[in-house]
């Protein structure tokens, strides 16, 4: 329902509009999808798709394959039951016409048809029906194929029998509709890493991936599911036992899988998924999770005399998830979700099932398994005494502080506002390119914070270590939030954007990815928020007579000295660190509101995300190697 105004200013029933079917989608498409940008987009396609892993749930589906098309169309083929054709007992047209013409219409409802749905919202084809160009559906079903066909929500024509053929299964195929979104690209990696995710969520399912674009093509089936998953984001650490502990169990109708390993790294990183959904916030199954991960490991290390009454050590939770890699999966008939970004699993019933079948099953594998479990309580020790040592550190920093009456950095260029939603700070690589950026900043509202050289690598630091770096406590400190469990908190944070503002070359690619590491391993919350920003300053400076302007990208310096040709002669300048622009350049290419480039770092999936992290700034060679020649051709703006 929307509202106007008529002529006379005045409110009455006839500026009411009621928006019927589909019409509010296309009207308030961002309500139903997120966005109309590039996240929008491609939430069409998981909608499509999770509908396919529905059929899977329900073990009627074993392969999904999702194309794009070079026109940049979408097609979804299962080989599941196919959707219903025969009439709706209520609404007397096909049923596959109801659930793609009709919101909240579908099997996901009837609990007879589909126990546990994957999705979020539950809003499905019909969404993606009224925000495409044009759509159609082929379904096989009864020996036989039928086929509709729809433009931008509506039907085009008739439900019509096409052919015969034994199998079953859905084709869905959309175009999505370039009235509502200004871009229509498919980005295949981010369709992968999706697509990857569900693969691993659901053991007995193959997902293929085709780029007709690009003529590229991936395959996607984990037959040992979690286990696979675990060894994935792994592939960069050093494991502490060899193989993953894997365990399962159905309580009722929630099927419960868990799998972990612990590594030599000193970071935690624990997913938790709910019917396939990844809940970023947790919730119930995390808690129970935890709980019994503490109980269990502490009866487990005195039973077997592990810790012994000198050691003087009782294992608190964080130390038994030091280097910890696990998923958790549920499915859940009736989730219930709550939290920032309604990710976060309120089931309070799940709790228990999770924490009782961990205590029983983990105790177990540990019993069975002698060496492995000595190994991980030895682990655990170690985070121990690490823990104590930080809080030493903590304790240290705190009465400095405390001394110092809690003043800022020496180095910080603060602003005048005092109003976080109205301030940004500049993390700047180096005292040169930080003078600059201090000389042309507008003082009222942008802060500056220099940076000596390369922060620490987090991700080969226990937290201990991490407290005493110098330029870690500097940021720590003028953002304000606090760091680790007990102290962080966001809602602390002294400005409303954090800009990474670095050079364009080597050097500044590595400052930039230790920031993001540290940023993403100990304040999180930070990009949940949308807090984290990169600077995009320019590479070029081009003068032609009088004119100067500036160039971001090779291609865009390309067209301007291709435009500029024969007028002149032409003054080009490779701008290889921040320091060589003046603060009056500096200012009007990448400090002013009105005219910079900045990019909000968004994590679109948390495991993608640690898989990378761990991959760039990890131990392990061999898979950056592969990270590197895999990625090399995407990289633009590399100066050595």
């Amino acid at each position: 329902m929307t509202e106007t105004m008529n002529n006379n200013n005045e409110y009455t029933a006839e500026n009411i509009q009621i928006l019927k079917g589909l019409e509010a989608v296309r009207k308030r498409p961002a309500m139903y999808i997120g966005d109309t940008t590039t996240r929008g987009l491609h939430h069409l396609v998981y909608e499509i798709v999770d509908n396919s892993v529905d059929e899977a749930l329900a073990g009627y589906a074993t392969s999904i394959k999702v194309k794009v098309g070079k026109d940049e169309s979408i097609t979804v083929e299962d080989n599941g039951r196919g959707i219903p054709v025969d009439k709706h007992p209520q609404e007397k047209i096909p049923a596959v016409e109801v659930i793609m013409t009709m919101l909240h219409a579908g099997g996901k409802f009837d609990k007879s048809s589909y126990k546990v749905s994957g999705g979020l919202h539950g809003v499905g084809a019909s969404v993606v029906n009224a925000l495409s160009e044009w759509c159609t559906v082929e379904i096989c079903r009864d020996g036989k194929v039928y086929f509709q066909s729809y433009k931008r929500g509506f039907v085009d024509k008739p439900l019509k029998v096409i052919g015969k053929r034994k199998k079953t299964g859905t084709i869905v195929k959309f175009l999505a509709d370039n009235e509502i979104f200004p871009k229509i690209t498919y980005n295949y990696d981010t369709l992968a890493q999706r697509l990857r995710e569900l693969a691993f969520l659901n053991k007995n399912l193959c997902i293929t991936l085709l780029d007709e674009r690009e003529d590229k093509r991936d395959e996607f089936h984990y037959k040992g599911g979690l286990i696979e998953f675990v060894n994935y984001l792994d592939e960069s650490r050093n494991p502490i036992h060899r193989k993953p502990i894997y365990i399962e169990k159905t309580d009722g109708d929630v099927p419960v899988e868990i799998a972990m390993q612990y590594n030599s790294t000193f970071t935690e990183n624990i997913l938790t998924y709910c019917n396939n959904v990844n809940t970023i916030e947790g919730g119930t199954h995390l808690s129970g999770f935890k709980s019994a991960l503490t109980r269990t490991m502490n009866n487990y290390a005195l039973k077997n005399n592990l810790i012994k009454p000198n050691d003087k050590i009782t294992l608190q939770g964080e130390d038994t998830r030091e280097g910890l890699t696990a998923i958790v999966s549920v499915k859940v008939p009736e989730p219930q979700f709550e939290g920032q970004t309604k990710t976060k699993l309120g089931n309070s019933e799940i709790k228990g099932i999770v924490e009782s079948f961990l205590n029983e099953k983990l105790f177990e594998y540990l019993d069975d398994n002698p060496p492995t479990g000595k190994a991980i309580i030895e682990k655990c020790k170690s985070a121990a005494r690490g823990r104590e040592a930080a809080r030493r550190a903590r304790d240290l920093t705190r009465r400095k502080s405390a001394l110092e009456s809690g003043s800022l950095p020496g180095k910080l260029a603060d602003c005048s506002i005092n109003d976080p939603e109205h301030c940004e700070i500049y993390l700047v690589e180096g005292d040169s390119a930080g003078g600059s950026a201090k000389q042309g900043r507008d003082r009222r509202f942008q802060a500056i914070l220099p940076l000596k050289g390369k922060i620490l690598n987090v991700e080969k630091a226990r937290f201990d270590k991490i407290l005493t770096n110098e330029e870690i406590k500097t940021i720590v400190t003028a953002l304000g939030t606090g760091i680790g469990d007990d102290d962080f908190n966001v809602k602390k944070l002294r400005y409303g954007k954090v800009i990474i503002m670095t050079d364009a070359d080597v050097d500044g690619s590595h400052i930039r990815t230790l920031l993001l590491t540290f940023f993403y391993r100990y304040m999180k919350e930070l990009f949940d928020y949308g807090k984290i920003f990169i600077a995009q300053p320019p590479l070029y400076r081009i003068k032609n007579k009088n004119n100067i302007t500036y160039a971001f990208e090779e291609d865009e310096k390309d067209q301007l000295l291709k435009r500029l040709n024969g007028a002149g002669k032409i003054d080009l300048q490779r701008y290889k660190g921040l320091g060589e622009m003046n603060p009056d350049q500096l200012w009007s290419t990448t400090m002013d509101p009105e005219k910079r480039t900045i990019f909000r770092v968004a994590l679109e999936n948390a495991a993608e995300a640690d898989h990378i992290f761990s991959t760039l700034m990890g131990d392990d060679v061999e898979p950056r190697r592969a990270f590197i020649e895999k990625n090399a051709k995407y990289v633009k703006n590399l100066d050595i």
